[in-house]
């Protein structure tokens, strides 16, 4: 079972042992309370068996939403990616700020940064990637955790980046030590990079808050960033 079917079905408890304490004092109907209890037991089977945790996602996002803080980490894990990938140059193509932009751009989480990934792709289905360019889509990937780290001392969101990193250099052969060490090296370096350029990270921020297009974003970051510090 996925996490937000897990999740979901946590949620369905809650909401089923509150009804039954609380439901008396305030003259509630059992009958809408069941019927939402088994309606999110539905949806986590579903979720688990059909949508492959997205519905759950979905569902979860929705409760969320309520959050300003919640929202807030979004916008600044997926900035952190958005401003990396620029600095390193790797050319961003689109972002998702919510689970449902995010399936629209086929990201699997609560919001996703696209990237012009030809060249790394293109390496990778020959089973071999140059250091550089490896390097600097793992700083990339580590991005968003680094971003999170900073503000909020640590991260509520990056199961999927670090999954896919570790997806990644496991199949150019790296060992678990090679890739743990690999993370922390790459998240350091997306840490520098956003200290060193924390002005228009901010600025980055508030322009996806206002949906600004790619192109206005990076044009924004270019107006702000004196020097590229890409990874060697």
């Amino acid at each position: 079972m996925s996490q937000t079917a897990l999740n979901l079905t946590a949620i369905a408890i809650f909401l089923m042992t509150m009804t039954a304490l609380l439901g008396p004092m305030f003259n509630l109907s059992p009958t809408l309370p069941a019927i939402a209890t088994f309606s999110l037991l539905g949806l986590a089977t579903l979720d688990s068996f059909s949508l492959q945790g997205k519905g759950g996602t979905l569902v979860l996002d929705w409760f969320a939403s309520f959050s300003p803080q919640h929202r807030d980490r979004i916008i600044r894990h997926e900035a952190g990616h958005f401003l990396v990938a620029h600095l390193l140059g790797i050319p961003v193509t689109g972002y998702a700020l919510s689970a449902w932009e995010a399936l629209k751009q086929k990201h699997p989480g609560q919001g996703g940064v696209s990237f012009d990934d030809t060249e790394v792709a293109s390496q990778l289905a020959q089973g071999t990637i140059s250091t550089q360019l490896l390097d600097r889509y793992c700083t990339i990937w580590m991005a968003g955790v680094a971003a999170e780290t900073l503000v909020y001392e640590r991260a509520e969101g990056g199961a999927d980046d670090r999954q896919h990193l570790h997806t990644v250099l496991s199949s150019l052969g790296f060992s678990a030590a090679s890739v743990e060490l690999k993370q922390r090296f790459c998240s350091l370096q997306a840490r520098n990079l956003l200290q060193q350029n924390w002005a228009a990270y901010e600025a980055l921020i508030n322009a996806m808050r206002q949906r600004l297009d790619v192109a206005e974003c990076r044009n924004l970051i270019d107006s702000l960033t004196v020097t590229l510090n890409p990874v060697e």
